[in-house]
């Protein structure tokens, strides 16, 4: 099932919707939706846990994503109608996180490691109310081409790589780095809406009014 018509109406009526996030791609995402919803960043720091520190890359991602939204809802006074939605997305390849570059030869490093080979993108999401909450991680395979060093030097000159993990981003010049993906765009994009819209489905089916 997916939010679509009335249940998108009868989840805005009943429901405050609140994003723990100022990304521009998810606020976009929501909006998409159809949905009626409020922004607030967490005050949570992603960078205060490595993931090395975690058993699994899933474990870290699903962790950021949780304390995102718990950060959000610690630090307000929430009622039993609302919805707090957040997320993390990592990239992942051979075992290993590919965080924001550091500079622009971190960035080359990063896209030469990528180029001709496949990494994974995961997107963990959380979703409280005080009833109930949902939680889960989407991974993608996202295949690169086998691009020229000039090729990767020109894309990391447009600025694009560097406020984005894994230096790339596939909604924008990025794509053309693109091979081919396995699993959910959305996912690489930086949320899963179909599994999100099933998730606010099924608290909205079971503790709607």
């Amino acid at each position: 099932m997916v939010l679509l018509g009335e249940t998108i109406n009868q989840v805005n009526k009943q429901w405050s919707i609140v994003l723990a996030s100022q990304s521009p791609r998810r606020k976009e995402m929501i909006t998409s939706l159809g949905l009626h919803f409020s922004t607030c960043a967490s005050p949570y720091d992603e960078k205060s846990l490595s993931w090395r520190e975690f058993d699994s890359v899933q474990a870290y991602v699903s962790h950021n994503a949780k304390s995102k939204v718990m950060a959000v809802v610690e630090a307000s006074s929430f009622d039993e109608r609302t919805l707090v939605i957040g997320s993390d997305t990592i990239v992942v390849h051979d075992g290993v996180v590919l965080e924001k570059p550091t500079s622009e030869a971190n960035a080359l490093a990063t896209l030469t490691a990528l180029a001709g080979n496949t990494h994974q993108v995961m997107t963990s999401v959380f979703i409280w109310t005080q009833a109930a909450t949902r939680a889960f991680v989407s991974t993608t395979e996202v295949t690169f081409i086998s691009a020229t060093e000039d090729d990767l030097l020109a894309y990391i000159a447009t600025g694009e790589p560097m406020d984005k993990a894994g230096s790339y981003g596939i909604q924008g010049l990025g794509g053309l780095l693109v091979e081919g993906i396995s699993g959910d765009y959305q996912t690489v994009v930086g949320l899963p809406l179909r599994r999100v819209c099933e998730a606010i489905e099924d608290i909205h089916m079971q503790y709607g009014t």
